[in-house]
């Protein structure tokens, strides 16, 4: 495996440590560039991934290390993906993200803020880079959010409808 699924959808970023992003290696930190990426693929853009990872950093007005921001998650997205929209909180993150075809999630997976993407397949939701072993998987969104996304931490869903 090389960090890709077969379907060209990043669901490992341990793989991508050769690779620097925010001045340290993408995979300590390369989760947000991640999830922008598989939208972008999802909707089927002529995306490279090295050159969205490049945008990403470059939008940041500090050059620290450091994940992606929301600033610049929201720039990004507004710059390519103008249709997605953002809603926070859990309870409004989960009703949203059920009823959409694709999104990306922000909330703390192990304690550590984390951007996943997610494309629905079928009933059920595709989850790509959530944790190790969890790499690239099928769960309905409820059960992804009892496992995944624990009140009282901060939550927030940009999602296509």
């Amino acid at each position: 495996m090389n960090g890709f699924s077969p379907d060209g959808y990043i669901v490992d970023q341990d793989y991508f440590g050769d690779y620097e992003y925010r001045t340290i290696p993408a995979s300590h930190n390369g989760c947000g560039w991640i999830a922008a990426f598989n939208i972008r693929h999802y909707l089927g853009h002529e995306a490279d991934f090295k050159e969205v990872m490049r945008e990403m950093d470059e939008m940041h007005t500090l050059h620290i290390p450091g994940p992606t921001t929301m600033p610049v998650m929201r720039a990004y997205l507004k710059k390519y993906i103008p249709e997605m929209k953002e809603h926070e909180g859990r309870e409004a993150a989960l009703a949203v993200a059920c009823g959409s075809r694709a999104g990306i999630l922000r909330y703390s997976e192990a304690e550590v803020p984390h951007f996943i993407s997610f494309i629905r397949a079928g009933e059920v939701f595709r989850f790509f880079n959530v944790n190790d072993g969890l790499e690239d998987f099928v769960s309905s969104m409820e059960m992804f959010f009892a496992s995944h996304v624990k009140p009282p931490k901060y939550v927030s869903v940009f999602t296509l409808a």
